[in-house]
């Protein structure tokens, strides 16, 4: 049976598939703070004891909820619940997958995120990713968070799109990701990547993505400067509203570039069929040949 291929899409979160960052719905008024205070006591941790960034607002949830909110992973996951998502967002996956479907490719999505893993984990749309890869806590037999197990920042979001590339998901495994793996072997080739964000922080992974054949689209809310800017600079193929209803211009260009990785996978198909039966015959020419100079020499 003929393999169909297979796309990848990528997205962050915050501000990407929903409008703001996911602590701000739920955890942030939770301990009785606002954003902006907040964020500006995980900067100054950050800047004060030189920190990346992800691990000092993995440090500041966990010393702020201390006393006014009880944090284990099932906590988390219920903060998941009140995080908004932007329009047609919770029906887009259906309607992606089904039109790869009767394209023949199939469709895998995947999350690459700086927030907090369990928090995504709680929300209705987190069933449809194949891997969500974010941010997360080392848990004690409490089910209690203790400690940073995973910090996801914007550079260290490009190791999982080899990882996707090579189908090495398990975030523990080093030495099927370091391995040389022939370009012909990997699971999912860039060229069937599509990678969905809305800033700076993504740009690593964008430009990653668009510089090995794949594409890359940068969302907005209202303002486009930056987002101008970065297609302006190349390092993104499109710019669109973080809308993603039906007929949206994000559907429309999604399906635009599953017409294209289609239509690409097939040529590519009819490309090696081709080359395969050329060989094929210059083989059989070739031993047809041999068989006719050895049959001379025996008549001598």
């Amino acid at each position: 049976m003929e393999q169909k291929p297979i796309v990848a899409i990528m997205y962050d979160f915050d501000k990407t598939l929903s409008p703001r960052d996911m602590q701000e719905y739920a955890f942030i008024p939770g301990v009785g703070m606002e954003p902006e205070n907040f964020w500006n006591i995980c900067h100054k941790t950050m800047v004060d004891h030189n920190m990346d960034q992800i691990l000092a607002y993995m440090l500041i949830m966990k010393q702020e909820a201390e006393g006014k909110m009880l944090l284990s992973r099932d906590e988390f996951r219920k903060l998941g619940k009140s995080v908004i998502l932007f329009k047609g967002v919770k029906n887009w996956f259906k309607r992606i997958n089904d039109y790869g479907e009767k394209l023949g490719v199939v469709v895998e999505h995947y999350i690459i995120s700086s927030g907090l893993k369990e928090i995504i984990e709680g929300t209705d749309i987190a069933k449809e990713f194949k891997q969500i890869y974010a941010a997360e806590f080392c848990y004690n037999d409490k089910n209690v968070p203790i400690w940073p197990a995973m910090a996801v920042n914007y550079t260290s979001k490009t190791q999982f799109l080899f990882r996707i590339n090579k189908g090495v998901l398990d975030v523990t495994e080093h030495r099927g990701l370091n391995e040389f793996t022939p370009e012909n072997k990997r699971r999912i080739p860039f060229v069937n990547m599509v990678y969905i964000g809305d800033g700076l922080t993504d740009v690593p992974c964008m430009k990653l993505v668009k510089e090995n054949g794949g594409h890359s689209i940068a969302v907005y809310q209202d303002k486009k400067d930056e987002v101008n800017n970065m297609i302006a600079q190349g390092r993104v193929d499109f710019v669109i509203l973080a809308d993603y209803s039906k007929n949206s211009a994000m559907e429309n260009t999604v399906f635009a570039i599953l017409d294209h990785i289609s239509a690409t996978s097939k040529t590519i198909a009819l490309h090696i069929e081709h080359k395969n039966n050329a060989e094929n015959d210059i083989l059989e020419k070739q031993k047809q040949q041999w068989a006719e100079e050895h049959n001379c020499v025996r008549e001598l």
